[in-house]
């Protein structure tokens, strides 16, 4: 999970990238913490997907495969 002060920053350059443009340095910031919190987006989710139980035809309770399980 990325840290409230992160998304805080992200939040505050995309405002600033809106309203008075980024310095180099602040767009080169802006997309490290864009990748960190992706990264964390996806490790989250994929950690409740791999929690999804689904009901078969014949009543079975299985796990969430990923399409290219068998």
């Amino acid at each position: 999970m990325i840290a409230a002060d992160k998304i805080e920053r992200i939040n505050l350059l995309a405002r600033k990238k809106r309203t008075m443009g980024l310095t180099e340095q602040e767009l080169e910031e802006q997309a490290k913490l864009r990748q960190e919190y992706l990264q964390a987006f996806r490790a989250d989710f994929t950690k409740i997907l791999e929690t999804v139980k689904i009901e078969d035809e014949q009543g079975k309770i299985l796990p969430l495969r990923r399409k290219n399980e068998a």
